[in-house]
């Protein structure tokens, strides 16, 4: 069985080498660069499963190579974990705009990193359902092919917002927790900034335009795919 290979972008040599240590005692292939161009260059000639990557960046720093890797077709549904030593709400929420799937905050335990890696390297499977075939409304989603369509038109989802609306929409009318979400949809404990949650039901409302409406705010509960016979 083929290895899932890994990259990690990381000025600082002693993390870069701890990073690679442990993903590769868990069986992955790791590739370690010290800058954002050279993860350009590196994403250009091989394949990766899913990128590591250091905000803190000389010259191009880690959003500008987050930025650079979504909008590139070939590059855009590869899974990043953006790193940042700040902590700060704001990194957080522009990492997650930008289409970062995860994000971890500096000091880590190398253990919390491998449960991350592993937990986004399953959320690009089919979401577990018996149906082939969820609407919603105008909302379509078609699971085999992963392809989402609103008001007739193709809506372009990452891996993890394709999961994330699918569960809501197999469970629809049913009010769904952050916390839950966190566990079904992302496959992490809810020990997690729930907020997370929150950033990319904004980016799906916004992708999916008018379907958008019917993915509500429950206040002080979380969200809800609303049934097609509510006002």
């Amino acid at each position: 069985m083929q290895k899932e290979e890994i990259l990690i972008v990381e000025d600082d040599k002693n993390i870069s080498r701890l990073i690679k240590f442990n993903l590769e005692k868990e069986g992955y292939d790791a590739f370690a660069v010290p800058s954002g161009e050279e993860a350009l260059e590196h994403l250009k000639k091989y394949h990766t499963d899913l990128i590591i990557l250091d905000i803190m960046l000389p010259k191009i720093d880690g959003f500008e190579v987050c930025r650079s890797v979504k909008q590139d077709p070939k590059l855009k549904n590869i899974p990043v974990i953006m790193v940042t030593a700040k902590g700060e709400e704001v990194d957080r929420v522009v990492g997650l705009e930008l289409g970062a799937d995860d994000y971890i905050v500096k000091p880590f335990s190398p253990r919390e990193l491998v449960l991350r890696v592993k937990a986004i390297l399953r959320r690009g499977k089919v979401p577990e359902t018996k149906k082939n075939i969820l609407k919603a409304a105008n909302l379509t989603i078609d699971i085999a092919k992963h392809k989402v369509t609103a008001n007739r038109k193709d809506v372009e989802l990452t891996p993890m917002e394709f999961k994330l609306l699918a569960t809501l929409v197999e469970r629809q009318g049913r009010v769904q927790s952050r916390e839950q979400l966190l566990t079904d949809v992302w496959d992490i404990a809810a020990d997690v900034d729930t907020r997370t949650i929150d950033t990319h039901i904004k980016r799906l409302r916004e992708k999916l335009g008018k379907a958008g409406e019917l993915l509500e705010t429950v206040r002080g509960l979380g969200y809800r795919c609303r049934e097609d016979d509510e006002d």
